[in-house]
């Protein structure tokens, strides 16, 4: 049975809405203003600093999980754009993502946002990539911290792998120091496949992938 022009028409209309990738529908979330003053000195969190891989299974507050994005690349000096972590040159190479329940987003250090990139849970997948470890499928969150080394090494050549993973490292403990002060559990991950962790996170080309950190409020806090 033929269908009529505008029968056809319409059709088409409801298949290409359908097809349409969530993520690109999806509006930025912008996260609370972060807090600049904490409960939990320094020398607390240094001290009580340790990898946890067991979490509980509820979602991270919107308060927490901007507070840690936060503290992983969040604006410091809003005019001249400084951040966080120190950057070689103040170049910022840093990328930042996270995987939660709804899918992979990226967050916007400018806006303290966060985009959807892809939609749907990939945590069982990025386990996978990450060599099955029960801490990358079964937590809050995980961030992804990801580089544009190029970004560097246009000013500072061969140095530039160098003070890109000091960069990381930077931002990684970052993030680890003020999941203690909001007595939530992390840890870095570096074992994983490369070319997976990329796929799944649906990084541009010239971005790489250089740590995981899953993380999740401490079991029987539910």
């Amino acid at each position: 049975m033929k269908l009529s022009m505008s029968l056809a028409c319409a059709v088409a209309v409801v298949l290409a809405a359908a097809c349409t990738n969530t993520a690109e529908e999806a509006e930025p979330h912008t996260f609370p203003k972060p807090t600049l003053k904490g409960t939990v000195s320094i020398e607390e969190t240094l001290a009580a600093r340790r990898s946890m891989r067991a979490y509980a299974t509820r979602p991270l507050s919107d308060e927490h999980l901007g507070q840690l994005l936060w503290a992983a690349q969040g604006i410091t000096a809003k005019g001249r754009g400084l951040r966080t972590a120190p950057s070689a040159g103040a170049l910022y190479p840093i990328e930042i993502y996270v995987f939660l329940d709804d899918g992979v987003h990226h967050y916007a250090p400018r806006n303290h946002a966060l985009t959807l990139v892809k939609a749907g849970d990939q945590r069982a997948a990025l386990a996978r990539a990450a060599l099955s470890q029960p801490c990358v499928r079964n937590n809050a969150a995980v961030i992804l911290i990801a580089a544009e080394y190029a970004r560097t090494a246009r000013k500072y050549g061969n140095r530039a792998k160098m003070y890109v993973d000091i960069e990381a490292g930077c931002v990684c403990e970052n993030v680890l120091l003020q999941a203690v002060a909001l007595d939530i559990g992390g840890v870095p991950v570096g074992a994983f496949r490369d070319a997976e962790v990329k796929a799944l996170a649906g990084l541009p080309k010239a971005e790489t992938p250089i740590l995981l950190i899953p993380l999740g409020y401490p079991p029987g806090k539910e």
